[in-house]
């Protein structure tokens, strides 16, 4: 995810976080936990709904014996005795859904997620490293990565299975436009693309409540990659189309997201969002007048060093850059047997 600064604009009613073995209420029967994560991005929010004799809880947190040992101190006082009756998982990422089985099987509770979203978990959680270590090495050295740095890279592995219990099955799919009744709202189902396949998002209209998930986030922008699976994959355009999508929401709904705090003026964030592509976009052109490679494109997009996780994300990002100013017709891409690719304006 990379970093812009928060618009002014936006409207923040709470000036902290909840602790992580405590809740804030954001909203009736709406609670607003935060978990550690082991990353530069090192929280994720959870949201809890009362739903009488029983919560719907929205994402997980990673897997880890921390997350296991707060989620226990939460059974014990947040819950109030009540059960967790469902869990929802937005997308796929370990943040998201890791503790997915440790919830589903305490409670009995109904697992619910999207079919692309679960399908994507269950073929990552079955592909070990040694797998996906060619196709990836592939990857980065057709993004011109040195050798060094790309072994480091690839030989990382995705470890996912290490971050996410097993995914639960049977699941019961969420669709585009489905409503969801949970303790007297209406939610409203609405899948965001760009930054997983089929991301949940959910709207209550009456109060204007939005659980954005990462979809829309303050303060730093969705990571929006290409992976090594889609080599040429244009998520971009499904990023921009969903934030178009979205601004068909009120403009002053309340939006509960999973990274950073909760906040007013969605518009406001979707037209920051939109602008901060079209600059990178911009940019990107600008550096390819003479050809270049990703790797080379990485210094100009990022001006801060990246580590070697930054890396796998940084790469991910100009990638989907150039893709998408490629199906534009705005980039050429320039292919040679054995060597990186090189993007180059397509008006010289």
């Amino acid at each position: 995810m990379s970093h812009s600064s928060p618009p002014a604009e936006l409207d923040y009613p709470f000036a902290e976080p909840p602790a992580h073995d405590s809740y804030t209420e954001v909203a009736p029967g709406v609670r607003w936990l935060r978990f550690p994560l082991p990353f530069a991005l090192n929280h994720i929010n959870i949201y809890l709904i009362d739903d009488g004799d029983g919560w719907v809880q929205v994402d997980t947190g990673i897997k880890s014996d921390i997350s296991y040992d707060i989620w226990r101190r939460h059974f014990e006082t947040t819950l109030e005795g009540k059960p967790i009756k469902r869990v929802i998982g937005t997308h796929f990422h370990p943040d998201h859904i890791g503790c997915a089985e440790f919830l589903v099987d305490r409670f009995d509770a109904e697992f619910l997620t999207s079919r692309s979203e679960w399908l994507t978990a269950t073929m990552l959680q079955s592909e070990t490293a040694l797998d996906a270590t060619k196709y990836w090495a592939d990857y980065y050295r057709s993004a011109g990565l040195d050798e060094e740095t790309m072994r480091a890279v690839a030989t990382r592995g995705e470890n996912y299975a290490e971050r996410v219990g097993f995914v639960p099955r049977p699941f019961t799919r969420l669709s585009d436009g489905d409503i969801v009744p949970i303790g007297g709202r209406n939610w409203h189902v609405i899948i965001g693309t760009g930054h997983s396949p089929e991301l949940i998002t959910l709207y209550s209209p009456d109060d204007r409540l939005f659980i954005s998930s990462d979809q829309v986030l303050p303060g730093i922008s969705p990571n929006i990659s290409v992976h090594a699976p889609e080599p040429f994959g244009d998520p971009l355009t499904e990023f921009l189309d969903s934030c178009a999508k979205l601004t068909a929401l009120d403009a002053k709904s309340y939006v509960l997201p999973m990274h950073g705090r909760p906040f007013y003026h969605l518009h406001a964030r979707l037209e920051e969002l939109v602008r901060h592509h079209a600059e990178r976009l911009a940019l990107t052109v600008d550096a390819c007048r003479t050809p270049i490679t990703v790797a080379e494109l990485l210094p100009i997009m990022f001006r801060r060093k990246l580590d070697f996780q930054q890396t796998q994300f940084g790469v991910g990002e100009a990638m989907a850059h150039v893709n998408h100013l490629v199906v534009l017709g705005d980039l050429d891409r320039i292919v040679e047997r054995g060597q990186p690719h090189r993007y180059v304006s397509a008006s010289g």
